[in-house]
């Protein structure tokens, strides 16, 4: 089963050809990084009207790159939400639209689903699992007994991983996106600035936004007594309270759960400190650990291909009035 996917629920807009939701045929995505960066971080206004300027022809470039023909495909799937709304309005647009015209089944796909099914596309998952979500938008805990069953134990209370990465490398001087920057500048650094532990208690929920302000405040503090904050110091500091957190959570979820399975998904997925943190923590608890290729972390429409397969077994089927949502719940 070939499924035309389209994500554009940010600033990337992303068409991909996935067969059977573990072979990904083609993959395009055109990303505004570059425009985005002019402002310190994504504006919305500017993000939807790209998203026009560019959907025709990623459609266009991925189907050229499969070599296949709108006729090849047997069902469109689309990111319908969570999202910046202008955004995901483009793309659902565009699905509705060759549903309409081929008369082929339209797959609607949750954003959060299709970071967890990138995982298929480098090995197919195993149940019971435990997914853990970061991203710019998303914290979660994820418990998948099958395919397409999401049970959600906890998630961030206030920001999320990626926004506060973002918001503390602002204040550090480093540049959107500050993310992937912050993990390099740590790994450079010493961990000698006294941050507190996020939210450390027996929830499988997080909190990264007094974490966030500790940093701020501190960075003040110093200032006005006239000197400077080390930044790669910082970073270090802030990366280890972070990761500490995250890793401290994800396992007990899955001691608590019997589980031996444990996916990582999204943009934060990305961070080499996680990573090496949960592979040793795995390593030593037998945990069978799945981190998806690098160009599987940000948004890529490949995920959502991979989730669609199994949305569509499910039967979940969109009709004409599908419509986009700036947030909705996984389920």
């Amino acid at each position: 089963m070939y499924i035309l996917a389209i994500e554009s629920s940010c600033d990337e807009t992303s068409v991909s050809i996935v067969k059977d939701g573990v072979e990904e045929i083609s993959t395009v995505i055109l990303s505004q990084m570059d425009t985005h960066a002019n402002y310190g971080g994504v504006v919305p206004e500017i993000a939807s009207r790209m998203h026009v300027e560019n959907i025709t022809i990623v459609i266009d470039e991925a189907l050229k790159k499969a070599n296949m023909k709108m006729e090849d495909i047997d069902a469109f799937a689309v990111t319908y939400g969570p999202g910046l709304i202008g955004s995901l309005l483009v793309g659902l647009m565009a699905a509705k639209t060759l549903a309409f015209i081929y008369n082929k089944p339209l797959i609607p796909v949750h954003h959060i689903a299709g970071h967890i099914y990138a995982n298929n596309l480098v090995k197919r998952l195993e149940f019971p699992l435990i997914a853990l979500v970061v991203s710019g938008g998303h914290t979660e805990l994820i418990y998948m007994k099958e395919d397409y069953s999401f049970e959600k134990l906890g998630g961030t209370l206030d920001d999320a991983v990626g926004e506060a990465y973002d918001k503390v490398a602002r204040v550090i001087g480093v540049p959107y996106p500050g993310g992937p920057l912050v993990d390099k500048l740590a790994h450079t650094g010493v961990d000698t600035y006294d941050l507190p532990l996020p939210l450390n208690d027996d929830s499988y929920n997080f909190s990264f936004s007094g974490l966030k302000s500790a940093v701020i405040n501190l960075a003040h503090n110093e200032r006005q007594r006239g000197k400077d904050i080390i930044a790669a110091n910082m970073a270090c500091s802030f990366q280890n309270r972070v990761v500490e957190i995250l890793v401290k959570k994800t396992m007990k979820a899955l001691k608590f759960y019997n589980v031996d399975n444990l996916i990582v998904a999204g943009g934060v997925a990305a961070n080499k400190g996680l990573r090496q943190a949960l592979t040793e923590a795995c390593k030593k608890a037998s945990v069978n650990l799945i981190i998806p290729e690098m160009k599987y972390c940000t948004d890529n429409a490949a995920m959502i291909g991979a989730a669609a397969y199994y949305a569509y077994k499910r039967g979940d089927i969109a009709g004409p009035y599908l419509n986009a949502k700036a947030v909705t719940l996984l389920k």
